[in-house]
């Protein structure tokens, strides 16, 4: 049995758009090591001129997803799961890291392809920061870091059974830190004292760069990306199943890969 259903169609084009903005994401998630010191002025330019740059480059992603072959029930299954996300968000957002949002995503990610899994990070963050009031510079961002784990479930290895549960419970662990690890680049600049000895400073090497960010990493955030990786891996090992089983039986009723067949109108009477 399939263990994937393309419920959104990459075409090359939105494929190769999807490609140039991931590209841009991981340029704007890692602008501390990539734009030269004092290119911008100050180190609070480049968090929101990246945000401004990514929040255009969702929306081109999106159009073009759009006009390359998502159906009305693709779009309707897009609707109702980013709907579930939101609400599920503030259940668990807060607490000791436990985020509720990441289990649905990596599994609808896994069944219905990675562009589905694309577009539905981008729209299930974004519909959580209307209701929460959580709009601000940052949101780019996590909807960019939840769009690549939703993608990069769509691009899992073929497994079945348990094996696919488990799979996938290890795949939401690892990404709640990949998660935490890319946000934490898009504040870390701004965010202590520059005579700290794990803060950003213009002009350093990249490997003392790169470690400085690696102890702020493991220093601030460690203890918050394990809280919501062990949500994850728990919510995928006990759920899985169950929903898994939901999101294929719904994906063969609406058959998003049922082929349109043409035929000869026959002549009344014949």
């Amino acid at each position: 049995m399939s263990t994937a259903t393309t419920a959104i169609r990459l075409t090359p084009r939105v494929s190769l758009v999807i490609a140039l903005a991931a590209f841009l994401g991981l340029v704007a998630f890692f602008w501390p090591f990539v734009v030269a010191p004092g290119t911008f002025g100050s180190n609070y330019a480049p968090p929101l001129i990246f945000g401004v740059l990514l929040v255009l480059v969702l929306c081109v992603v999106l159009s073009e997803i759009a006009e390359g072959g998502i159906s009305s029930k693709a779009l309707a299954m897009l609707g109702v799961l980013s709907a579930v996300n939101a609400a599920l968000r503030p259940l668990g957002a807060g607490t000791a890291g436990i985020e509720t949002v990441f289990f649905v995503l990596v599994l609808a990610g896994r069944v219905y392809g990675p562009g589905f899994g694309f577009t539905l990070g981008c729209t299930s963050l974004f519909t959580s920061a209307l209701i929460t009031g959580g709009v601000g510079p940052w949101m780019p961002y996590q909807m960019f870091g939840c769009a690549f784990v939703g993608m990069l479930a769509g691009f899992l290895p073929r497994a079945t059974g348990r094996r696919e549960v488990l799979m996938l419970a290890v795949y939401g662990s690892l990404s709640g830190y990949l998660f935490g690890f890319l946000l934490n680049l898009s504040f870390w600049p701004f965010s202590l004292d520059p005579n700290s000895s794990i803060a950003y400073l213009p002009g350093l090497p990249f490997t003392e760069q790169w470690h400085r960010y690696l102890a702020f990493d493991v220093a601030t955030s460690l203890g918050w990306d394990t809280g919501r990786a062990v949500t994850n891996f728990v919510c995928v090992l006990l759920a899985g199943p169950a929903v898994l089983t939901t999101f294929r039986r719904a994906a063969r009723r609406a058959r998003f890969r049922a082929p349109v067949r043409f035929g000869d109108r026959e002549a009344p009477g014949s």
